[in-house]
């Protein structure tokens, strides 16, 4: 199951409705307000997602 890379918590993939993508990758998010902070640096996010050792900087 894909993981929320804001708050990096596990999301359903079949069952999520919150979702978007960047440089042709999707991502889940749990929250739309992880999706919002997602979007605000989409980079920066996508770069925590691939560095699983560094952990959020939020929780939901």
């Amino acid at each position: 199951m894909p993981t929320d890379p804001v708050c990096y918590m596990v999301v359903d993939e079949d069952e999520a409705t919150i979702r978007s993508s960047y440089r042709g990758q999707e991502f889940f998010f749990c929250s739309e307000f992880c999706k919002k902070k997602f979007e605000e640096d989409p980079a920066r996010y996508a770069r925590l997602a691939r560095s699983l050792d560094i952990g959020p900087d939020i929780s939901c």
